[in-house]
């Protein structure tokens, strides 16, 4: 089992805790990325749209007779042959949003705790205290945690504080999330991240109570698995016996 040290926000060691291996310990670098793509795929705006036959302007007279001139038949100036005429099976406005399973994405979250922890830039502070909104004196307490490049701020729900938000949102390269709101595609994207250590203990409770699940709903399948392989064995030696 992993330890990691504890910071207040000027920067001092005020105690350790305890990572679950379950936790923090295997990285799945293709679950990692079915995650991302997952998230990057739900921004998109997918408002792009080209105009067919139906759209584009002009009259819709045919332009001359059917037989007789010499030319092609044609019935509109409109046709997606003609110059200006409209687009054939263009794209049309849609959503690229596409569901993803609740156990993947644990598993996506859990990978990227892991390689956060393995990078050295996972950071616990005891609390996010600010006495005062004031964007100087967060930036400060951020230089005493070793904060040079993009951070992310992840702080338990129920411990929503004003100053926070205020002292860090003009912050360039850092985003302040609540546990709930977490997903893997923040953790990669971010350099660094700090958790508040009540954060941090409840997301390592939730997740260690979805892999307890999952392995609880797997020991039936497996038992059943053991017991069709014995009676596999027992048919097997009855017809080498007769």
């Amino acid at each position: 089992m992993a330890t990691i040290d504890i910071h207040n926000l000027s920067g001092e060691k005020v105690g350790t805790i305890d990572l679950l291996d379950e936790i923090f310990g295997a990285i799945n670098e293709d679950l990692l990325w079915e995650a991302v793509k997952h998230y990057r795929a739900a921004l998109r705006a997918g408002t792009h749209a080209t105009k067919n036959r139906k759209l584009v302007s002009g009259s819709g007279k045919k332009l001359w007779k059917q037989k007789g001139t010499g030319r092609a038949r044609v019935g509109s100036i409109r046709s997606p042959l003609w110059r200006h005429g409209g687009t054939v099976h263009g794209p049309q406005p849609r959503s690229y949003e596409y569901r993803f399973p609740r156990k993947k994405l644990l598993g996506a979250l859990r990978s990227a705790l892991a390689v956060k922890l393995n990078d050295g830039k996972l950071i616990v502070v005891d609390a996010f205290h600010v006495a005062e909104p004031k964007t100087k004196l967060f930036r400060q307490a951020l230089n005493a945690l070793k904060i040079e490049k993009t951070v992310l701020l992840v702080e338990e729900a129920n411990q929503e504080s004003r100053n926070l938000e205020l002292s860090s949102r003009n912050i360039a390269g850092l985003e302040l999330l609540r546990a709930y709101q977490l997903h893997p595609y923040h953790l990669l994207r971010y350099d660094r991240v700090i958790f508040s250590r009540a954060a941090i203990e409840n997301l390592q409770r939730s997740l260690a109570n979805s892999v307890a699940k999952r392995s609880a709903a797997r020991e039936p399948e497996n038992e059943r698995a053991r017991a069709r392989r014995a009676a596999s064995r027992r048919d097997k030696a009855v017809e080498v016996a007769s």
